[in-house]
C-alpha cells in the first residue's frame, strides 16, 4: 500500500443524492453530471463508472483532456459535453468521437465546420450565449450571423444545444442580475426560433439555479456540487431547510478522506511543537503525527485550528501544518497507537469532519478544497 492517505467514495450516498435530485428535477428534464475538476476532486476514473451504475448517462467537463479521461473511464458509450476549452487540434478528435462541445466564438464555429466537412461527420455543438455573466458566449447582435451560418452548413453541424450560464445563482444578492439574464436568454431563444434555427436542447441551470429557480431547468440541468452531497453554499442550504421545514441535511457526502497515525510521542510542558514557536505545550502532552500535509490538500491555514477524528473523538491540530505531516493532541485519548485510523473528512462513530469545516478555517469554498485533493491519492468505492 504505497500511499499515506486515501479517499473513499460511497455508492449508497451517491444513489441517495441522485434520488433526492430526481425529486426536484421536473419531468422530462435531462440531467448532465458535471465532472470537471477531476469530478470535483472525487476522481474521474472512479466516479464515472460509479455514476453510470446509478443511471447517469450524460457528463459535462471543462476541457478536451477531461473529456478524454471520461471517455476512457466510461463503461458505456454515454454523452460527453465540453463546456470550455477545445483547442483546434482537439476539435477533429471531438468530432470523430461524437463529443459535444460549446461554441462561443466564430473561429471555433468555422473551424469545427471545416473539420466536419473533412472528416465527413457532423460536429455536435452547443451555442453558448452571453446574457450577463460577461465571460464567454455570443452576444445578441451575433445571432443573425450564427443562424445564417448554421443554416448554410446544416449538413455539417448538429445544432444540439443553446445555452447560457448564470452569474452566481447561489446568492440572493444576484437575484435581479439572474432575472435579467433569464429575460435576455428568453429573448435570444426567440430570435433563434424566428430564424427557424431550433436546437434539440435548451439549458442554463447549474446546481444552484436548478434548486432556486425551477423554471430555469428547461430541457437539461448541469448538476455539479449537489450530486456529490454538498449544497452550493450555506445560503441555499438554509433556504432549502427553511422552505421544507426540516432540520436534517437531505444530502449525503459521498467522499471520505482517511489516513493513519504515523507516530505517537510525549512532549514536556514548556516545549514547542513543530516548526517555529506557534504552539507551546502548557502541560505535558501526548501527540500523534499523521502523514498528511499541505502537499496533500490539507491547507497550511489549518495550522493550530484544524480537526481530525481518532477513536471517535474530535482532535485538534497543533503546530504548523507541514508539507507532508500534521501533529495532533491525543493527550486525553487512551491507547492511541501507530496505525490507528484517522479521519480527515468524513465520519467516525457519531462525529463528522465536514468539508465545510475546512472552509470555515481555511477561507476556501467547498469547490476549492475538493478540487485541490491530489489526483494521485488512491480512491476506493465503498458500499
Amino acid at each position: 500500500m504505497f500511499y499515506t492517505s486515501y479517499i473513499e467514495i460511497s455508492k449508497s450516498a451517491l444513489h441517495h443524492n441522485l434520488n433526492f435530485l430526481n425529486n426536484h428535477i421536473l419531468k422530462n428534464v435531462k440531467v448532465s453530471s458535471v465532472v470537471k475538476g477531476n469530478a470535483y476532486g472525487h476522481g474521474i476514473e472512479f466516479y464515472i463508472p460509479l455514476a453510470e451504475s446509478c443511471g447517469i448517462n450524460h457528463f459535462s467537463v471543462f476541457s478536451a483532456d477531461e473529456a478524454y479521461r471520461v471517455q476512457k473511464a466510461s463503461i458505456n458509450k454515454n454523452t460527453i459535453m465540453i463546456m470550455g476549452l477545445v483547442e483546434d487540434e482537439q476539435l477533429a478528435w471531438a468530432i470523430e468521437n461524437e463529443i459535444e462541445f460549446y461554441v462561443f466564438e466564430f473561429d471555433r464555429l468555422e473551424k469545427a465546420t471545416e473539420l466536419a466537412k473533412k472528416i465527413k461527420k457532423k460536429a455536435t455543438i452547443h451555442i453558448e450565449l452571453e446574457t450577463g455573466m460577461n465571460r464567454t458566449g455570443f452576444i445578441q447582435k451575433d445571432i443573425g450571423k450564427i443562424t445564417k451560418f448554421i443554416t448554410k452548413n446544416s449538413a455539417f453541424i448538429n445544432f444540439k444545444g443553446l445555452c447560457t450560464h448564470y452569474a452566481g445563482a447561489e446568492s440572493i444578492t444576484n437575484y435581479y442580475r439572474i432575472k435579467k439574464q433569464q429575460k435576455s436568454f428568453q429573448k435570444s431563444i426567440q430570435k433563434f426560433k424566428d430564424k427557424n434555427v431550433i436546437p434539440e436542447q435548451i439549458h442554463s441551470a447549474c446546481s444552484a439555479a436548478a434548486l432556486r429557480y425551477p423554471k430555469s431547468q428547461m430541457d437539461m440541468v448541469r448538476l455539479g456540487i449537489v450530486q456529490y452531497g454538498f449544497f452550493p453554499n450555506k445560503e441555499i442550504y438554509i433556504e432549502y431547510l427553511t422552505k421544507k421545514k426540516i432540520t436534517e441535511d437531505p444530502l449525503r457526502r459521498i467522499i471520505s478522506w482517511k489516513s493513519k497515525v504515523m507516530d505517537v510521542k510525549t512532549v514536556k510542558a514548556g516545549e514547542f511543537v513543530g516548526y517555529g514557536t506557534s504552539y507551546l505545550a502548557n502541560s505535558n502532552l501526548k501527540i500523534a503525527t499523521i502523514p498528511v500535509g499541505y502537499s496533500h490538500g490539507f491547507s497550511r491555514s489549518l495550522s493550530n485550528q484544524g480537526r481530525v477524528l481518532i477513536h471517535g473523538h474530535r482532535i485538534n491540530v497543533i503546530g504548523i501544518v507541514n508539507m507532508n505531516m500534521i501533529t495532533v493532541d491525543v493527550t486525553e485519548i487512551e491507547h492511541v497507537q501507530k496505525g490507528d485510523e484517522v479521519v480527515l473528512i468524513g465520519k467516525q462513530g457519531d462525529l463528522e469532519i465536514s468539508v465545510s469545516s475546512f472552509s470555515e478555517f481555511s477561507d476556501q469554498v467547498n469547490y476549492e478544497l475538493l478540487t485541490r485533493l491530489p489526483q494521485n491519492l488512491p480512491r476506493f468505492i465503498v458500499d
